[in-house]
C-alpha cells in the first residue's frame, strides 16, 4: 500500500500537534506536582475522556479487534461485565479513599493503609507491568508500520536491510513519546489522550459503517460467521461451545470480578487521570463520565475484527484473455502468508527473522493483531486512510504515554524518594521524573520484542494483569472494607497471590501452544482451550490465594489503631454526600444511569 501526500499530511499534522502540546505545556511545569499530578486542577470532563483514552491504547484498539476475530462477539464481555460495573464501583466507593487520602499514587495509598514493604512490593510489580504494557503498544505500532511498508523506499535508498524496519519503528515511536512526556508530564499525556479519543471516533466509525455495508449489514455478518462467533451469551454455560473456551465462572469471576475490577480499581495508569481532577466531586465523576462512551466502544473496536474474519481469503488467481489474436495470462500473486490466513487475517510472520510462526501442531499461527490494520487498508481510500492510520498511531502513542507517566510517578515517589534519596528539593525530584521517563522508554523497547510470541496482544496484556492486578485487587478489597487487615497480611497475600499466578502459568498451557512464554514451563498438568481462558483462571487462583493468606496472616498479627485508619477504611470514614448539589447532578445519580445503560447493552447483545 502506497500512502499519498494527503495521508502523510494528516499523520504529520497529528505529530505536530502532539509535540506542540508538549512544548506549550513545558513552561507550566514548575513543580513536581505540576509534572506528576497535572496540578490536581483539571475539570472532570477532561479527566473523564483521558480516563477512557488511557485504556484506548494498542491493547484496546488492536487487541479488541484481534479478540473479535479470534473469539467473536463474546469479546464484548470485556465491556459489559469486565469494565462498566468496575468503573461505577471505583467512582462511587474507591475514589473517595484515593482522592481524600492525598496519596500521589496507588502504591503510596498502600503505604498509608498498610506499611512500607507493601508499598515497595506493589511499586516494583506495577513498574514492571507498565513497562510491559508500554512495550506492547510499541510492538503494535512497529507491526503496523512494517505491514504498510512505509519506510521501505527509505531503507532501500540507504542500502539498509528492510529487516531493520521493525526495530527502527519501535525506536521512532519511543522518541516521539519521550519528547512530549519529558516536556509536559502528565498534563501533556492527558491532553493528548483527549485528542486521541476524538481521532479514534473519527477514524473508526466510517470503517465500521463501510465494513457492515459491504457484508450486507448485521444480518449479513451473522450469516457469514459461525453462530458461536455472533452470540455474546450463548454457550457461556458450556465452555466447549464458544471460541474462547470459557464458561460462566471464568467470565463472571475471572473477567468480571477479578481482572475487570482489578484493572479499573487498582491500576494507576487510569487512576492517575481521576486523581488529576480539581476536587472530590469531579474525581468521583471521572470514571462515570468515562463509562458512557465505553458502552459504545465494542461497536467501534470489536466489529472490525468480526468483519475481517468473515471476508473471503485472498488467493493467487490467473486471468486469461485474448487481444489481437494473442493470448495473455495475467497472474495476481498473493503472498503465502495471506493465502494461509483466514479472511483478512494473515498467517503470522516473525517480524525480526521474517520466518513463519507455527503452533505446536505445525500449523501456521494466524496474526489476529493485523485484523484492524488490514481492514483500514481494505476499505479506506486516500485521505480517509490517512485519518484511520492516524487514529491507530494516536492510540499506540497515547497508550505508551499513559504507561510511561504512571511509571515515572511510581518510580520517583515510591522508589527513589522513599528508598534512594530522601529530603531532596522539589526541583531534584522533577528532574528524576524526567530521567525516569527516559529509563521507562528504554525498558519498554526491550519488552516490545517479547510480544512477538503472541498472536493477540490482548492475550499478552491479560496475562500480565493476572500476575499483578488480580492479587492486588484482593489486597484493596480487604484494606478498604476490613479494618482488621494488617500490613503483614497484605504483604504476605501479595507474595502468595503472585506466586500462585506464576505457578498456575507454569503448570498449564493453552491448546496448540509451545511451552515457554505461553505457560507449561514447569510441567503441563492441564490444557486450556485458549490463552484467554488460561488468563481468567490464573487470575482467579491469584485472587483467592491472596484473599485467604491475607486474612490468615492478618488474624495472627496486630492491627493498626482505628484512629490511624480514618479516611482509609469504609467503616471508619464518612463518605462524601454532595448534598449541596441537586440529586440529578450527584455522582450516585450518574452511576445509576450508567448501570441501567450497561444492563440494556447486555440485553441487546444477548
Amino acid at each position: 500500500m502506497q500512502l499519498t501526500s494527503v495521508d502523510w499530511l494528516i499523520m504529520l499534522l497529528y505529530f505536530f500537534f502532539v509535540l506542540g502540546i508538549g512544548f506549550a505545556l513545558k513552561r507550566y511545569m514548575k513543580t513536581s506536582k505540576d509534572f506528576f499530578q497535572a496540578g490536581r486542577a483539571l475539570p472532570a470532563w477532561i479527566c473523564g475522556l483521558a480516563f477512557i483514552s488511557a485504556n484506548l491504547g494498542a491493547q484496546e484498539v488492536i487487541g479488541m479487534g484481534a479478540s473479535g476475530a479470534k473469539y467473536g462477539l463474546e469479546t464484548a464481555h470485556f465491556y459489559g461485565i469486565g469494565a462498566i460495573p468496575a468503573m461505577i464501583f471505583v467512582g462511587i466507593f474507591m475514589m473517595p479513599f484515593y482522592y481524600g487520602s492525598k496519596a500521589r499514587s496507588v502504591p503510596e495509598f498502600l503505604r498509608l493503609r498498610f506499611d512500607e514493604k507493601t508499598r515497595a512490593l506493589n511499586a516494583c510489580s506495577f513498574a514492571v507491568m507498565t513497562v510491559f504494557s508500554s512495550g506492547i503498544s510499541m510492538y503494535a505500532m512497529a507491526r503496523l508500520i512494517q505491514a504498510l511498508h512505509i519506510f521501505d523506499s527509505l531503507f532501500h535508498s540507504l542500502g539498509w536491510p528492510t529487516d531493520w524496519i521493525f526495530t527502527f519503528s519501535i525506536c521512532l515511536s519511543a522518541l516521539i513519546v519521550l519528547l512530549y512526556i519529558f516536556l509536559g508530564g502528565l498534563t501533556s499525556a492527558i491532553y493528548n489522550e483527549v485528542l486521541q479519543f476524538f481521532l479514534i471516533i473519527a477514524g473508526f466509525l466510517p470503517l465500521v459503517l463501510l465494513g457492515l455495508k459491504n457484508v450486507g449489514g448485521w444480518s449479513g455478518l451473522k450469516a457469514t460467521l459461525p453462530a458461536a462467533y455472533m452470540h455474546e451469551w450463548k454457550g457461556v454455560m458450556h465452555a466447549s461451545t464458544n471460541p474462547m473456551g470459557i464458561d460462566a465462572i471464568g467470565i463472571g469471576m475471572g473477567l468480571g470480578f477479578v481482572l475487570g475490577a482489578g484493572y479499573w480499581c487498582t491500576d494507576f495508569l487510569v487512576i492517575q487521570t481521576a486523581m488529576a481532577s480539581k476536587n472530590m466531586e469531579s474525581a468521583r465523576k471521572v470514571p462515570l463520565i468515562a463509562a458512557v462512551p465505553k458502552m459504545v466502544f465494542p461497536f467501534l473496536v470489536i466489529v472490525p475484527g468480526l468483519i475481517a474474519i468473515s471476508l473471503p481469503t485472498p488467493r493467487t488467481t490467473e486471468y486469461v484473455h485474448q487481444a489481437n489474436g494473442a493470448i495473455y495470462h495475467e497472474i495476481n500473486v498473493v503472498p503465502p502468508e495471506v493465502e494461509q490466513g483466514h479472511g483478512l487475517i494473515p498467517a503470522k510472520i516473525n517480524p525480526v527473522t521474517g520466518k513463519p510462526m507455527l503452533d505446536a501442531s505445525g500449523k501456521p499461527l494466524l496474526d489476529y493483531d493485523m485484523a484492524t490494520p488490514n481492514m483500514l487498508l481494505h476499505y479506506f481510500p486516500t485521505g480517509i486512510l490517512g485519518l484511520g492510520l492516524t487514529a491507530l498511531l494516536a492510540s499506540f502513542m497515547s497508550g505508551m504515554a499513559g504507561n510511561v507517566t504512571a511509571f515515572n510517578t511510581v518510580f520517583t515517589y515510591d522508589l527513589y524518594q522513599s528508598y534512594i534519596h530522601k529530603g531532596a528539593s522539589d526541583k531534584h525530584y522533577m528532574g528524576v521524573g524526567r530521567w525516569a521517563t527516559v529509563g521507562g522508554i528504554l525498558l519498554s523497547i526491550a519488552t516490545a520484542f517479547a510480544a512477538i510470541n503472541f498472536n493477540n496482544i490482548m492475550d499478552t496484556l491479560q496475562l500480565v494483569f493476572s500476575f499483578v492486578n488480580a492479587p492486588l485487587f484482593a489486597t484493596f478489597l480487604l484494606g478498604m472494607f476490613w479494618k482488621r487487615a494488617t500490613g503483614h497480611g497484605a504483604f504476605a497475600g501479595l507474595i502468595a497471590g503472585t506466586s500462585a499466578a506464576m505457578l498456575h502459568h507454569g503448570l498449564t498451557l493453552p491448546l496448540e501452544a509451545h511451552p515457554g512464554i505461553h505457560g507449561g514451563w514447569i510441567a503441563v498438568l492441564h490444557h486450556y482451550p485458549s490463552d484467554m481462558a488460561q488468563n481468567f483462571y490464573g487470575a482467579i487462583w491469584a485472587f483467592m490465594t491472596n484473599f485467604v493468606i491475607a486474612i490468615v496472616v492478618s488474624l495472627l498479627t496486630k492491627p493498626r489503631p482505628d484512629s490511624e485508619l480514618v479516611g482509609l477504611v469504609r467503616s471508619l470514614t464518612k463518605m462524601p454526600s454532595h448534598e449541596h448539589l441537586p440529586w440529578w447532578k450527584r455522582p450516585e445519580a450518574l452511576a445509576v444511569a450508567v448501570l441501567v445503560g450497561a444492563i440494556a447493552l447486555n440485553i441487546f447483545f444477548a
